[in-house]
């Protein structure tokens, strides 16, 4: 993985400086509130409901034991002994205190970690694929180019302030697991009559306004990479709106504009900067991509006899091994996804204990690293398949074992309105609910794959959009109800789920989960999944069945709302 160079030390150095004095004058009077709160927006300090949140940055997901050692320290001293990961592979403490905060970014960046530009209206965290540089169906490896475009992106002086947040992400692999196509720009690496470059998206995202992004270029060679971003981002920074906050992402121009438009826009830009001192050199990208250079593997069968016993004669291994493994381009080895999803605990959150553990297991398993999926769950990528059952053993100890990635109670899931100040709604106890009531694992896995998703409110924190199941916390009268989506999904065919109807209460979540299981069970042909049967019956059996014996229309009111 990356590792910094003087200058990046002294960067990050000085801004932890920087910002203790910001605090200090904060604390003494001589920064307002409204003062304030760029500039901790810019160190990755929210206020939260109930209290400060801090949003670590994880570049690309990818972390050392090290790393996740400090923030397990920070998480016991600073906080209240866990931590939470995000949707964008980030890690947010939820309890630390304001004044605590320089101290922690000085503990981090004693490990090259930091939490610049995990908010504010900048561009953020750049993100990849959880498997990359061993994916076995990688066409070629994102990190290096991402991590080109995440020093470009660092301290530009000219998106410090742009229209609203800004979300860039790239794959590298044959199958999108990125959600490329939901992003403000979205980057496909591709070869093309044996040279390398990009599919550029542009226009994507979630939210209020849920839009799959638009092709502006087929294919970009990979040197121009950094000028067009800047040509693209010019044109939004300069039309994006910054009178509404509900219409100010790229993609609410792009519409605005049409995507003929706006790509006639960045292209006459681009001509200003294409080949310009912007235009990235073969030797740069050498030196970058030396950080990723492939770690010393054993030289091994891909089949492992005492792995293929352990397999035959232990259903749970067998199961986890389904489920929590992902085949390696090297012979020999697996990458092992940790879950985070154990029922009753909430989704992405992991003990300061957790960390620890999970920093051994790296260490003993994954020479020394570890990622961070979009899911909210830990990866270990270079696992031999003679240590799998071993690492089982211990990720069950720990509570980190639960067969259920990809798999219906494997939900991702925001904070929701247990910490978020814009939840609408509450999205952790429904998660807790449904993983209760599907507690069967027989059950889950002749159900199969299914994705669900939760977000508390609007800003889609939770992905709900792309759920193969979405559901999403809604304000009705001061009352907490949940809006329900079918048929979403990520990957190359990305695309949004269509509501089915009226919200429902908290209490009618798990039943009508249940309901839809059920339609799907009595529908689905030999061998057909969710997705496939809700494709070939349409949303009309699904919403027939959850409403039937109500109004349909009218939402059934809670207890609270009727008396």
């Amino acid at each position: 993985m990356y590792k910094y160079a003087a200058i990046d030390q002294q960067l990050v150095n000085e801004r932890v400086a920087q910002f203790r004095d910001q605090v200090r004058r904060w604390q003494s009077g001589e920064l307002s509130g409204d003062e304030f709160r760029p500039l901790r927006l810019q160190n990755g300090l929210y206020v939260q409901r109930h209290a400060p949140m801090l949003r670590v940055a994880v570049p690309y997901g990818m972390m050392s034991s090290v790393q996740l050692r400090k923030l397990a320290f920070v998480a016991r001293t600073y906080d209240r002994g866990y931590g939470h990961f995000t949707t964008r592979h980030n890690m947010q403490f939820n309890w630390p205190r304001i004044e605590d905060c320089p101290d922690i970014l000085a503990h981090l960046a004693e490990v090259e970690m930091h939490a610049i530009q995990t908010s504010g209206n900048c561009i953020r965290n750049v993100t990849t694929d959880q498997f990359a540089g061993v994916a076995a169906d990688e066409v070629i490896d994102p990190r290096p180019l991402a991590e080109i475009i995440r020093q470009w992106s660092t301290f530009h002086p000219e998106f410090a302030f742009l229209p609203r947040k800004f979300k860039i992400a790239i794959s590298g692999t044959k199958e999108d697991r990125a959600v490329t196509w939901f992003h403000d720009i979205g980057l496909h690496l591709k070869e093309q009559d044996g040279e390398v470059g990009f599919a550029v998206i542009v226009g994507g995202g979630l939210g209020r306004t849920p839009i799959r992004g638009q092709i502006v270029r087929e294919f970009l060679p990979w040197q121009h990479i950094l000028t067009y971003c800047e040509a693209i981002l010019r044109v939004y920074n300069r039309f994006g709106r910054r009178d509404n906050a509900y219409k100010a992402r790229i993609k609410i121009l792009v519409q605005a504009l049409g995507v003929e438009e706006f790509t006639r826009l960045v292209d006459a830009e681009w001509a200003h900067l294409a080949d310009g001192p912007a235009t990235i050199t073969q030797a740069e990208l050498d030196r970058v991509a030396a950080h990723f250079s492939a770690p010393d593997y054993d030289t091994l069968p891909d089949h492992d006899l005492a792995f293929e016993q352990h397999r035959h004669a232990e259903k749970a291994f067998a199961r986890w091994v389904d489920r929590n493994t992902h085949r390696h381009k090297v012979p020999g080895y697996a990458a092992v996804t940790l879950s985070l999803k154990p029922h009753g605990i909430a989704p992405g959150d992991i003990s300061a204990d957790q960390m620890d553990a999970v920093a051994g297991l790296a260490d003993r398993y994954s020479f020394g690293e570890l990622r961070i999926s979009h899911e909210q769950n830990i990866i270990l990528a270079d696992v031999r398949k003679s240590d799998l059952h071993a690492l089982w053993q211990e990720a069950k100890a720990i509570g980190l074992a639960t067969p259920n990635i990809g798999l219906l109670t494997g939900i991702i899931c925001c904070p929701g309105g247990d910490f978020c100040d814009l939840a609408n709604a509450k999205s952790i106890p429904i998660a807790n609910a449904i993983q209760a009531r599907f507690d069967d694992l027989d059950y889950l896995f002749d159900i199969g794959e299914i994705d669900l998703n939760i977000s508390g409110c609007m800003n889609a924190c939770g992905h709900h959009h792309v759920g193969h199941i979405g559901v999403l916390g809604v304000d009705r009268n001061d009352a907490e109800f949940y809006q329900v989506t079918l048929g979403g999904r990520q990957g190359n065919d990305a695309r949004l789920g269509k509501v089915i109807g009226p919200s429902f209460s908290a209490g009618e979540m798990p039943d009508v989960i249940d309901k839809i299981i059920k339609v799907y069970l009595a529908n689905r042909l030999a061998g057909e999944s969710f997705l496939d049967t809700f494709d070939r019956i349409g949303i009309d059996p699904f919403k027939n069945r959850v409403y039937e014996g109500r109004a349909h229309g009218k939402a059934r009111v809670s207890e609270k709302e009727a008396a």
